[in-house]
């Protein structure tokens, strides 16, 4: 199962969007500070980062055109209108 995921960053209030096999990892990843921190954006953008939408797919191929679409202008208001109604 591949996972298309949103995070935000509780200090920065940035977002990221992203795809990954094992989100747990992937989420501890974001939030290290050493050697396995493997994004410059969430590293630039401290965190803490948290989960705030997932998605699953059954190929890579699925997962990395619904991360593209996302990241589109239509793809990031969605993703904006989902953070507002979870944010207090």
């Amino acid at each position: 199962m591949f996972i298309v995921y949103v995070i935000t960053s509780e200090t920065s209030g940035k977002i990221y969007i992203g795809q990954t096999i094992d989100i747990i990892k992937r989420l501890k990843q974001h939030n290290s500070k050493g050697d396995d921190h493997l994004s410059r954006f969430t590293k630039q953008n401290k965190g803490p980062w948290r989960l705030v939408y997932k998605e699953e797919y059954q190929t890579r191929k699925e997962a990395l055109k619904r991360e593209k679409q996302l990241k589109s202008f239509k793809g990031r208001e969605f993703v904006k209108n989902i953070i507002k109604n979870i944010r207090p």
